[in-house]
Order: C-alpha cells, then sequence, then structure tokens
C-alpha cells in the first residue's frame, strides 16, 4: 500500500513563532509545508480535527484533575486548541483563573469565541510556545496540558517549563494517548494499516505516538520528585452507532485532508491512493454495527 522508496525530506526552513516546536530543530527531523497547516503538529488544524478537540471536555478529558480543583486556584492549559475544556475547566473553578495557551493563532481565535459565549469570566487565552511559556516562575496551582506531549519533539523540555510556572507544592498534569495500545473489532486490515503509518508518519517528524505510556518515565526525567507523582490511566471508547458514525467519518478525512495525509506523502510513507484506501477502511469500520474501539491514555499528577 506505501511506497517502496525510503523516507527523505529535506528540512525546511521554519518563521519563528510559529508552532511549539520552534525552538527545538533537532537534525533530522523533517518539516511539512507551513502553507498546509501546523509544521509539527500532525494533526494539524483541519476541520475533522477541530471537529474531535470541541468535543472535548474536562469530564472526558481531565476527570483525573477535576478533584483537585480548589477556589481561588491559578490554572494553565498548555496547547488548549480551541479552548473546550479550558472553558470548562475555568466554568468548574471557583473564581481564581484560567489561562489557556497555544501556538496556533487562528485556533486561539475560535477559543476566543467559544469563551465569549459561555458565562465564565475568569478565562483568557494567550499565543505561547510550550518550550517558552511567557509567565513568571511559580504562577499557577496547577499546570494542565491535554494530548500535547506526543506532538512535541522534547517532551521533557516542555514538562521541565511547565514545572517552573507551577508554584511550589502546586500541580503539572498530563494525559495523551497511547497509539500501539488503541484497540477494535472487527479487524481490519486498513486500520491496523493506518495505526502503523501512524506510528511511522510521527516517528519520522521526531514525536512520540506511544507517548501515554511514557508519561511517567518522562516526568521522573524532568525532575519531579517520585514521591508526588500519581500515575493513572483512562480510556475513551466509541461503539454506540453515533459515536462510530462520528469517530470514523473525522478519521477518514483526517486520512485524506489533515496535516497528516500531507506528512505521510511528503515522508514518501504513503501515495493519495493508499490513503483513501485507509479512509474507506475507517468508513468500513464505523458501518459495522458490531465496531468497537478504545483509545487509552496515560495520565500523570506530579507535584512541583
Amino acid at each position: 500500500m506505501r511506497p517502496s522508496t525510503e523516507p527523505a525530506v529535506p528540512p525546511h526552513d521554519m518563521p519563528a513563532g510559529t508552532d511549539p516546536v520552534d525552538a527545538i530543530d533537532a537534525p533530522g527531523h523533517h518539516r511539512s509545508d507551513l502553507t498546509k497547516e501546523s509544521e509539527s503538529y500532525t494533526h494539524g488544524h483541519h476541520e475533522s480535527v477541530l471537529r474531535s478537540h470541541r468535543a472535548r471536555t474536562a469530564a472526558n478529558s481531565a476527570a483525573f484533575l477535576l478533584p483537585l480543583l480548589g477556589e481561588g486556584m491559578r490554572v494553565l492549559d498548555v496547547g488548549c486548541g480551541p479552548g473546550t475544556v479550558t472553558v470548562d475547566l475555568a466554568e468548574k473553578l471557583d473564581g481564581g483563573e484560567v489561562v489557556g495557551v497555544d501556538a496556533a493563532g487562528d485556533v486561539l481565535d475560535s477559543a476566543r469565541e467559544l469563551a465569549v459565549q459561555h458565562p465564565a469570566a475568569n478565562v483568557r487565552f494567550e499565543q505561547a510556545n510550550a518550550y517558552e511559556l511567557p509567565f513568571d516562575d511559580d504562577t499557577f496551582d496547577i499546570v494542565f496540558a491535554h494530548q500535547l506531549l506526543q506532538h512535541l519533539s522534547e517532551p521533557v523540555v516542555a514538562l521541565r517549563e511547565m514545572r517552573r510556572v507551577a508554584k511550589p507544592g502546586g500541580l503539572v498534569a498530563v494525559r495523551d494517548a497511547d497509539y500501539a495500545a488503541m484497540a477494535w473489532y472487527p479487524a481490519s486490515p486498513e486500520l491496523t494499516e493506518w495505526n502503523t503509518l501512524y506510528h511511522e508518519v510521527t516517528h519520522a517528524y521526531g514525536f512520540e505516538p506511544d507517548a501515554g505510556r511514557h508519561l511517567l518515565s518522562w516526568v521522573r526525567e524532568a525532575g519531579f520528585d517520585p514521591s508526588g507523582i500519581v500515575p493513572t490511566a483512562s480510556s475513551w471508547c466509541y461503539a454506540t452507532p453515533e459515536d462510530r458514525r462520528w469517530w470514523g467519518e473525522l478519521w477518514a478525512q483526517r486520512c485524506t485532508e489533515s496535516n497528516f495525509a500531507v506528512q505521510a506523502k511528503e515522508s514518501a510513507l504513503a501515495d493519495e491512493v493508499g490513503l483513501e484506501q485507509l479512509a474507506q477502511g475507517w468508513q468500513e469500520w464505523a458501518a459495522a454495527d458490531d465496531g468497537w474501539f478504545a483509545v487509552l491514555h496515560g495520565e500523570v499528577l506530579a507535584r512541583a
């Protein structure tokens, strides 16, 4: 299905401030076309991606953190995307403030529009690089990052920066999916090939798709006290007809239209015909009456 040629993509020059990995330019990391979408973010900000992000809430994406929210806290959401979780956290917080930061200016416009539509007045958004957060040391009670570290070439560096802006005794809370641990039924050669290709593409660009299982190790490497680290796991499941249709359709689109498709082709790991076949496999899975798909996430709470 994939071309037999080896990946051979010269790195492109990158304007500063366009993406969380601007500060990291390790040799051998491929760069996708900035005119297409976010350079490093494998999914980019195609509508099929944002449709998924807008479905995220504090309940389905930050449940491990919610019991720890306290009155008057300052919370930072790093890599907030369209801001649905950020705004939800602000609505659940009694007083205090929630700040969302993201490297993509366009998606922050959507986040600000969302905030206007909700009653929470204690939320704001800023454009920022995850490696260089524009805040003083010891600023936030909680620093949260959801599905961010899997898209960074230096996740430990980002964790150290999150620790820097967290107050002493505050929390850094991270949650990431683990692609190798994803499971589905019925068996599908196309979904198996999609999962293999996703790993190859993200590895070609220097990122870790199985971040969920690495979080504990990364947090320890970042210098957090092991006695203050709590690792857990949770999952998303798509099995109802409505959920299958939604999940299958958005991934079918990602396979052919998102930045994942751009990176797969420019790294010579897939061609348009192969990507169309993967999209068809997703549509067939979504149409199966007994279709089931689970996404495992690693989670870590770490005291600063």
